[in-house]
């Protein structure tokens, strides 16, 4: 997960530089894609420059490329299409310690259809949403892995509890959702039970006991090393 981190990082740092970050937020603003002239143009940059900067931007990420003439003529002597620049489709975002809250958003999403499907208590549709999203999240892991062995605690950290063995116990750091906790801890405590539970019995951990187990900066689920 720390390689992903830091291409994020990397990302976000191209922008660190004065010109390349006053070109992204040049084309970002336009409601059309644009040329490197017209970037050239509007922000007094040398075409160069312009073009080795918004290249930058395409390799990492930021920006997207399509080729069209900007004349709308075709066929012999409707000249070369114009290379032109827009923003990456793809979210970038980093926040430490680590948030989720796009995760628990879907959550919250599907438990309020189940509730006006089902007639569920929104407490039942939460928990039983966030299993589901447990679920989902343990088999995107596994298949990304392929052969390799996936671990609890592997997991848990892609979701990013922080994970940290003490012994039997296993802590989680940090909790995903926390300014949503301090909004509703009970119902983001019982949903934080409900999503690492589901994390274990999607892993068939059956001596594993998970336990709301609240703590001072730190997520309120504890894991457990059930005796043999």
């Amino acid at each position: 997960m720390i390689e992903k981190l830091v291409a994020k990082l990397r990302r976000i740092g191209a922008l660190a530089e004065p010109a390349r970050r006053d070109l992204y937020l040049y084309v970002v603003a336009q409601a059309e894609p644009v040329s490197r002239d017209q970037a050239a143009a509007a922000t007094g940059l040398a075409r160069h420059v312009v073009k080795f900067h918004l290249d930058r931007l395409v390799e990492e990420g930021l920006l997207e490329v399509e080729f069209r003439r900007l004349s709308g003529r075709r066929g012999p002597g409707a000249g070369r299409p114009a290379k032109l620049y827009r923003r990456a489709k793809q979210e970038i975002s980093v926040s430490l310690p680590e948030r989720r809250y796009e995760l628990v958003g879907r959550i919250f999403a599907d438990a309020i259809r189940d509730n006006a499907t089902t007639g569920q208590p929104i407490g039942t549709a939460v928990a039983r949403a966030a299993a589901a999203a447990a679920r989902r999240i343990g088999d995107e892991v596994r298949a990304e892995a392929g052969d390799d062995p996936v671990s609890l605690a592997a997991i848990l950290a892609s979701c990013g509890y922080e994970p940290r063995t003490e012994g039997i116990r296993i802590i989680m750091a940090n909790c995903p959702f926390d300014a949503l906790a301090q909004h509703d801890r009970e119902l983001v405590c019982g949903m934080n039970l409900e999503f690492v539970t589901a994390m274990t019995r999607a892993l068939d951990l059956d001596d594993i006991e998970v336990a709301l187990d609240p703590g001072t900066d730190r997520c309120c689920v504890t894991l457990h090393q059930l005796a043999k």
